[in-house]
């Protein structure tokens, strides 16, 4: 499952990018299709060698296109281990807002991305998210939880304080932030609840079979209740 829009952020063959806060890597994956090279970075070892070990499983399969190189990389956001104007892209999903101090990972995405390269930027909709912080205490109290919630004119000021030009934005996701609600409702952590297991069977069979239907749907849902925002930025030559 995808945030980012690669038709808004194009890599290929030849380009260097930053999968910021990876995670279990989802977008550094698709990157590594595409042809470029790619660094999975985060803080967690555990997460990052289950990463590296998709990447051995993609190459054996075929996946990765000639050329192409992958590895991953442990450390702090904000204090990252590369050189200044090391990436083409560089992509944070979901990660700011989880750092307390948020101003100085963008700092950090400025410096690591070379002059004229750009980055996507992704967080939780204010609206979803106000209504998860409403519904459930232990959903942004628990440890490594989110830590703010942003407006859309917040964190483009910040992104621009760095330093960064801003460019255009989107919404995604429209169809997981009602998922998000009902586990917020019932329980965050009760995965077993029988309305929480439907909706969660619902979004497995769209993002496996991608039906016309839930596409128009989610389209139609993204502006409005969208669980991502993603800003696209670029670094002025």
């Amino acid at each position: 499952m995808l945030t980012v829009d690669f038709g808004r952020l194009p890599v290929g063959p030849g380009l260097r990018v930053l999968d910021l806060g990876c995670g279990g890597g989802r977008h550094a994956y698709e990157v590594l299709r595409r042809g470029a090279d790619v660094v999975a970075f985060d803080q967690d070892a555990a997460e990052l060698r289950s990463v590296s070990i998709m990447f051995a499983a993609m190459d054996k399969a075929g996946e990765v296109p000639a050329g192409a190189t992958a590895e991953t990389v442990t450390g702090d956001a904000l204090a990252m281990p590369f050189p200044d104007a090391s990436f083409d892209r560089v992509i944070a999903a979901e990660v700011l807002e989880h750092i307390p101090d948020d101003m100085a990972a963008m700092r950090e995405i400025h410096r690591v991305l070379r002059p004229g390269g750009t980055a996507a930027i992704t967080v939780p909709s204010f609206i979803p998210e106000r209504i998860c912080w409403a519904l459930s205490e232990a959903y942004h109290t628990a440890p490594g939880g989110h830590v703010r919630i942003y407006t859309l004119a917040e964190l483009t000021a910040k992104l621009k304080a760095t330093g960064l030009e801003i460019g255009p934005h989107h919404h995604a996701h429209g169809l997981h932030s009602p998922y998000w609600w009902i586990k917020c409702a019932v329980g965050v952590n009760d995965d077993e609840h029988p309305l929480a297991k439907a909706y969660h069977r619902l979004l497995v069979w769209d993002i496996m079979k991608r039906p016309a239907a839930t596409r128009i749907a989610e389209a139609v849902l993204n502006p409005l209740i969208g669980k991502s925002v993603v800003i696209y930025v670029r670094k002025p030559a």
